[in-house]
This record gives C-alpha cells, structure tokens and sequence, in this order.
C-alpha cells in the first residue's frame, strides 16, 4: 500500500541534526496524536513529521491517462463455478500486475464499512482519557476475517492450487487492525499521512474513506486509487509476490 500526494516544486529547509527518536518519543507520550495538534491551532507542523523532498518525487510523471485500477466482482463465486473460474483468473492477472485491487460484492454491508469509517474518526476525537475498543471494530474485524479466507481460496487456486492451500498453510491464522485518522494539517506539501512503502504481509483489505489519497505504484508510475463506495482495496503483500 503507498499513499502519496502531488510532487511539490518549493520546501522549506529541513533541519536533520536533532535527536529525532527522543522528540518521537516525547509526542507519542502525549498520547494525544495529531488530533491534539490540530486542536491547539498549530500553523506549522513539527519537524518530526516534515518529510524530505525526495519523499514526494515520482518514479516518472504519469503518462498513461488510460490505466484502469482493477475491480473484481465477487458476486457468484461461491455458487457459480463458471464465475468462479472467471474471477479466480481476474485475481491472477491483478495480482500479477499490479499486487493490488479492488472488491466489490464481498459480502460486508456497506453500513458496516461507513459504520467503521466513522467509527474511527469519533474514537480520535474523544477526549484523551476515555478512548477506548468499540463494538463496530469486532463486527468489522469479524466480517473482514471472512472475507480474507475468500481470498485465500481465491489465490490458492489463481496459483494452480487446492482452494484450502493457503489457509492450510497457516496464511489466514493472523490479524492485524490498523485504524489511522488524518485531520487537516496546516502544511500538507511538506508531510505525507503515510510515506511510500510496501506490506510485508501475505495481503492487506484497506478501507478507504470518501477523500482518497491512495496511490500504487504501477508500470513506474504511481496511479490514484479512486474511493469506490462499499469497496474494499485489496493490497497483496511481499509474502505472496514472492511467489505470484
């Protein structure tokens, strides 16, 4: 998963000797994130969180205005073979070339995903002192677990595979949840909510909110990700690229 924004043509100088891990530290102490910054009124952001400029260069300036973010269609695909077969060799091919898509008719109800989505943002903006698990998060988390041993069977037999490979294998035994907020920021060219990376994982379901921001890395070009209402992105990690 890479998320970026557009390349800037002028920064500010960067300040590179200070203890940066103790001024992390000391942020993450407050345990009041960035959400506490925005409710401060701060009109410039922290040296922490400024990022360099080569952070924000692309690998080349998109060209290609007609690639397509693959969607796959999971409607069917347990009681149809024929579309089985069809979406299996979609997972392939996505997979293959680009490590990521999109689902849509995975089976979550759309007022989970917006539940969740919401869910999150009034779980940042509580107060300090009384944030805490909610329900919405286990019903998530629940439905996403089902949805992730589709997948598993899904790419088990994109790879030739018994659908039950990867899961016999351990492959769906693990479950992280990451949950992140991004409030408005007073100096947006100069940070990144999350700087350009890849997901050592076997793969990632990502929830995207209605702003976007996502960007993939495709054919040396990074290509938004457009928000898809009751879509999920689905970010096959190095786990299985290895293999795929």
């Amino acid at each position: 998963m890479v998320a970026t924004t557009t390349k800037i043509s002028v920064q500010a100088p960067i300040e590179l000797n200070y203890d940066r891990a103790s001024e992390l530290r000391a942020f993450d102490e407050t345990k009041t994130g960035v959400k506490g910054l925005v409710d401060a009124g701060v009109a410039q952001i922290p040296r922490i969180f400024i990022h360099p400029p080569d952070n924000f260069d692309n690998p080349q300036n998109p060209t290609n205005t007609q690639l397509s973010f693959p969607i796959i269609d999971l409607a069917g695909i347990d009681k149809d073979p024929i579309r089985r077969k069809e979406t299996v060799g979609e997972v392939l091919d996505a997979s293959e070339n680009w490590g990521f898509f999109q689902v849509i008719n995975h089976g979550i109800p759309e007022s989970v995903l917006e539940e969740m989505v919401n869910g999150v943002r009034r779980f940042y903006e509580q107060d300090t002192e009384v944030k805490k698990l909610w329900d919405i998060l286990m019903e998530y988390t629940n439905q996403v677990k089902q949805l992730g041993c589709s997948l598993f069977e899904l790419l088990s037999e994109a790879l030739g595979l018994n659908p039950n490979h990867l899961k016999d294998m351990g492959c769906a035994e693990g479950l992280a949840v990451l949950c992140h907020y991004y409030p408005a920021c007073p100096q947006p060219e100069q940070t990144l909510g999350t700087s350009k990376h890849a997901d050592n994982d076997f793969f990632t379901v990502l929830l995207q909110d209605h702003v976007g921001g996502l960007q993939v890395l495709h054919q040396n070009q990074w290509v938004d990700v457009p928000p898809t209402p009751g879509a999920l992105v689905v970010n096959v990690g190095d786990l299985l690229q290895a293999s795929l």
